[in-house]
């Protein structure tokens, strides 16, 4: 007895969409173990697999994974976020962008990220005596979000590590 030609693709297309399905998946398990953090915590990061999935899932939608950020609307944080740590102002800055301030992670779990973003996405600039942030100093500073200031303040931070750093 022969299947009727809409049973038959309907079937076709099941099959289709699993070995599809199945092949998304070990792609997407890829790209995840790809850009998922090497096993070494840096200071202040007692998880590096949650630091890691939380900025997957708060942050790399308009940062990036790689930390180039999106023009116009976040900034890039490769190779220049730990220069903030550099100057005075810097850290508290990076405790009250927009991002930062109003991000509904609690802050022990926004402490931890910032410090792993700092080892992820700009060890080179990251000082030797750099104390990691705290869940008690990030909510603290969440408490005065920076607003329209923010580009600016970004701009006047990193000229002035710029200039620090010049020899």
């Amino acid at each position: 007895m022969r299947r009727p030609l809409r049973s038959w693709m309907a079937a076709a297309l099941g099959t289709i969409v699993a070995l599809g399905t199945v092949a998304v998946g070990a792609a997407v398990a890829g790209i995840a173990a790809a850009q998922s953090p090497p096993g070494d915590a840096p200071a202040g990061v007692t998880n590096p697999q949650r630091a890691w999935q939380n900025w997957t899932l708060n942050c790399q939608g308009c940062h990036r994974p790689d930390g180039t950020g999106s023009t116009g609307t976040a900034p890039s944080l490769a190779g220049t976020v730990s220069k903030f740590l550099t100057v005075p102002g810097g850290r508290e800055y990076l405790g009250r962008v927009p991002g930062v301030a109003t991000s509904a992670l609690p802050s022990a779990d926004l402490a931890e990220l910032m410090n792993w973003m700092f080892w992820r996405f700009d060890k080179e600039h990251l000082p030797a005596d750099f104390v990691p942030f705290t869940a008690e100093e990030i909510g603290r500073w969440r408490a005065q979000p920076l607003r329209l200031e923010a580009s600016q303040m970004r701009s006047d931070l990193l000229k002035k590590a710029d200039e620090s750093a010049a020899p």
